[in-house]
C-alpha cells in the first residue's frame, strides 16, 4: 500500500515517526514524508523520501511572537495536575481558539495544506499518518479518501481536553458551541469540496507509543506501539569514553535539541545544575550548546561537556538523568529503565513528569520550582534509594512489552482496509 506520512517542520515532532515508517518500507509498503521545506534535510537524512509542501512555518518566530500567550494558558495548577473536571468551558474555548489561531493555523499554513491535498489526490495514497497536530493530513486524508490515523509520541493532552470541551456543549444549548477548532478546520476543508466532522480532529484511530500506565484512555480507538528512540540527524557516534563502563554512578543532564532548534526558554540553568552536581561522588555529562560553553566560568571536576551524544547509548550506562521534560528524551530514559528528574514546564510535558513521580519511577520539579539545592536534593534521592531504579524499571517492562513497528504493519494495512474510501471530494 502507499502510506503518506506528515509532520508539521520541528525535527522532535518528525522523529517518533522515523521507526514506524521505515518498518513499513521493510515490509515492501511505498512511503513518503511531507511536510515543509524546512524539515527536508531531517526527512532525507533519516533516509526517507521527502516531499516539500508550502512554505515553512518559521516555528521560532511562531514561538516568539505567541509563547508568552501559549505558555499562560497552560500556567494553571489545575490544568497541569489534570483535574480536567474543574475546567470550565470557558476556559476550554478560551483555550482551544488561542492554539486555533496562534497556533494551528500557524503550522498548517494554507500553502502547506494546498500542497498537500494536491499531492495526496495525485498521489493517491492508501493510509495518511499525520502527528498530532499537523491537521493538514486528516484534511488530506479526507480529500484523496485515503484512511487517516493520528501518531502520539506524547499523551494525548490534547484530545482528552478537546473531549471534554463537546462534554460541555453536550449540556448547553448549541448556541454556546463556540467551535474555534472546527470552524477552521470546515472552512479549510471546505476549499476542496469536503465538510468537517470529528473524524478530522480524532483521526479514524490513533497509534500511541506511550506506556499504558501513562496512557490516557480516551475511549478512541487505538494501535499500541513501542517506543523505539531515534537521535535525528546529528550524528550518532558511539565516543570512547563511552566504550567502558563507568567507575562511579554516571548521571547525563540534557535540555534536549528542540531548545536549541526554536530558541525556546530553557528550564535547566547551567549555573544551577554545576552548583547542584560539584562535589557529588558523580560522573556527570552534560550537554551543552557550543554558544553556550563560551558563557560558562568554570566547569566542576566530575562533569564532562559534550555537544551531543546518543541517548539511548549514553543512558543504559547512567544511574539517572535531569531533563527539561520533552517527550523524546522522557521517553529514552523510560526505555532504558533510568530514574529520571523531569522538569515539565507545559502541558503534556507536566503531565508526563508529573505521571512519572505518581509511578516512583523519578521525580518532577515545576519550572519555578527548580534550584541548584531542589536538583541537588533530588539527584541524591534517585542515587541512594534503591525504589526509584526498581519502579524505572517497571516502566521499562511496559515500554517493551508493546508490539515494535514492524509487529504494527500487519495491523495497520487491516485497518486502513477497512477504513479507506475513494469516495473523495472532485479534484
Amino acid at each position: 500500500m502507499r502510506v503518506l506520512m506528515t509532520s508539521f517542520a520541528e525535527q522532535s515532532h518528525f522523529s517518533g515517526s522515523v521507526p514506524l515508517a521505515w518498518a513499513l518500507r521493510t515490509a515492501g509498503h511505498e512511503v513518503r514524508i511531507a511536510s515543509q521545506p524546512a524539515l527536508t534535510a531531517a526527512i532525507t537524512g533519516a533516509g526517507l523520501t521527502a516531499v516539500p509542501v508550502g512554505e515553512d512555518p518559521a516555528l521560532h518566530t511562531v514561538l516568539g511572537a505567541v509563547g508568552g500567550p501559549m505558555m499562560a494558558l497552560h500556567d494553571r495548577p489545575d490544568y497541569l495536575e489534570r483535574r480536567h473536571d474543574q475546567l470550565s468551558r470557558d476556559f476550554l474555548m478560551g483555550h482551544e481558539a488561542v492554539m486555533t489561531s496562534l497556533f494551528y493555523s500557524w503550522i498548517n499554513n494554507e500553502s502547506m495544506v494546498d500542497e498537500l491535498v494536491s499531492f495526496a489526490r495525485e498521489w493517491r495514497p492508501d493510509l495518511v499518518i499525520w502527528e498530532p497536530f499537523t491537521f493538514a493530513g486528516a484534511v488530506a486524508a479526507r480529500a484523496s479518501g485515503a484512511a487517516h490515523a493520528r501518531l502520539l509520541s506524547f499523551p494525548d493532552m490534547f484530545m482528552s481536553t478537546r473531549r471534554l470541551l463537546r462534554k460541555h456543549w453536550e449540556r448547553g444549548p448549541e448556541s454556546e458551541h463556540d467551535d474555534a477548532l472546527g470552524e477552521w478546520l470546515g472552512l479549510t476543508l471546505d476549499r476542496y469540496g469536503c465538510v468537517f466532522d470529528e473524524e478530522v480532529v480524532t483521526g479514524q484511530w490513533s497509534i500511541d507509543q506511550m506506556p499504558p500506565s501513562v496512557r490516557l484512555s480516551l475511549g478512541q480507538p487505538l494501535v499500541p506501539m513501542r517506543y523505539i528512540p531515534y537521535n535525528g540527524q546529528v550524528p550518532t557516534v558511539v565516543p570512547p569514553w563511552l566504550r567502558s563502563a563507568p567507575t562511579r554512578p554516571r548521571i547525563c543532564v540534557t535540555a534536549g535539541m528542540t531548545t536549541r532548534n526554536t530558541g525556546a526558554p530553557s528550564t535547566l540553568s547551567v549555573d544551577d545544575v554545576f552548583e547542584a552536581v560539584s562535589g557529588l561522588d558523580a560522573e556527570v555529562v552534560a550537554t551543552v550548546d557550543p554558544s553556550e560553553r563560551e558563557l560558562i566560568s568554570s566547569v566542576p571536576d566530575n562533569v564532562r561537556l559534550v555537544d551531543h551524544v546518543p541517548l539511548d547509548v549514553l543512558l543504559p550506562t547512567c544511574a539517572a538523568i535531569v531533563h527539561h521534560g520533552g517527550a523524546g528524551t522522557w521517553a529514552t530514559a523510560a526505555a532504558c529503565g533510568v530514574p529520571q528528574i523531569s522538569l515539565g514546564r507545559v502541558w503534556d510535558a507536566v503531565y508526563r513528569s508529573q505521571r512519572l513521580a505518581e509511578l516512583g519511577a523519578g521525580l518532577f520539579l515545576p519550572a519555578g520550582g527548580v534550584s541548584a539545592e531542589s536538583l541537588r536534593s533530588g539527584l541524591l534521592r534517585l542515587l541512594k534509594e534503591p525504589e526509584f531504579r526498581l519502579r524505572a524499571q517497571a516502566l521499562q517492562a511496559e515500554v517493551s512489552a508493546a508490539p515494535h513497528p514492524n509487529e504494527v504493519v500487519d495491523v495497520l494495512e487491516r485497518l486502513t482496509a477497512r477504513h479507506r474510501s475513494r469516495a473523495a471530494a472532485p479534484a
